[in-house]
């Protein structure tokens, strides 16, 4: 039975948006001026249209601007390049997204590397990465960024906290680690290759999960009472060929332990476009003058 608190991300995002929605009259009140979100995606990924849709979607309702570029799989990556160019140099557009992952042919380094630092609401320009590494004020990656929102609205004060976090990449991993740093917690960056690994997890006060596979970390990994936040999205076939989703850590065990969970659907995904609004009003508010 599970004795965990289940940390609702969708309650959370939602309060999240309220705040977004109020800042955004206020710029238009006060500066009269209207954040833009310009979206390009290149190709026909199908969950990369349902997520783009759902961006514009929460775009428009927080009273911004949604601007979106479809391109077919094809395009040339000058285009590509062509045309954020001219979105970095366009007033309207305070935050750029190219949507991930783009076809073969293009190099998405090279296209991140492209957008002015200024509008890169995704956080993945090395400029911003570099400012989150040093302390620098910068635009923060969104999943990570909804991680720490979600933690702290189970534990405010996170100072002298352990935090092991499974996972390295780019995207989660190494910028919650540093958000972490950033929050005076000891912070452990586990991985594939390390050794013991349910040992290095047991320490945990707070253990974030982000390693794309399915329940890998079982409930005897966690140390009672700890906070769990599962990033994982996984779809899997359940025993009747029907899939579903599961995150990176095994829900029913972990909630027997933990003192408060992420659940997956519903626990991070919801804050990362939340997340990306916020991003692109804070964007739009560094352009006052």
């Amino acid at each position: 039975m599970s004795t965990a608190q289940i940390i609702d991300g969708k309650a959370i995002a939602a309060s999240l948006r309220d705040d977004i929605t109020a800042a955004v009259a206020r710029l238009k009140q006060g500066h009269d001026l209207t954040p833009g979100l310009a979206v390009v995606l290149v190709g026909e990924d199908p969950a990369s249209q349902i997520y783009v849709r759902n961006k514009a979607k929460q775009t428009i309702a927080c009273g911004m601007n949604s601007i979106e570029h479809k391109l077919p799989a094809g395009t040339p990556e000058a285009n590509l390049l062509a045309l954020v160019d001219a979105l970095n140099a366009d007033a309207g557009v305070h935050g750029i997204l190219v949507q991930l992952p783009l076809p073969d042919h293009i190099d998405a380094k090279k296209v991140i590397e492209r957008i002015d630092p200024a509008k890169d609401v995704d956080g993945f320009h090395p400029i911003n990465v570099g400012r989150l590494s040093t302390g620098d004020k910068g635009l923060v990656s969104c999943t990570p960024a909804g991680c720490l929102i979600l933690i702290k609205s189970v534990e405010p004060e996170l100072s002298g906290l352990e935090a092991v976090v499974v996972g390295r990449s780019n995207i989660v991993g190494k910028p919650v680690a540093q958000l972490l740093l950033r929050e005076n917690c000891t912070v452990t960056i586990a991985h594939s290759r390390t050794r013991d690994l349910p040992a290095v997890t047991r320490r945990a006060d707070i253990l974030v999960a982000a390693v794309g596979r399915s329940e890998m970390v079982r409930g005897d990994w966690i140390k009672p009472g700890a906070i769990v936040i599962d990033v994982g999205m996984n779809r899997i076939a359940d025993a009747n060929s029907k899939s579903r989703l599961t995150g990176d850590v095994a829900f029913d065990e972990a909630s027997e332990v933990a003192r408060a969970i992420t659940p997956v659907p519903g626990g991070v995904g919801p804050m990362t476009i939340a997340c990306l609004l916020k991003n692109t009003v804070e964007a739009t508010e560094a352009t006052i003058g």
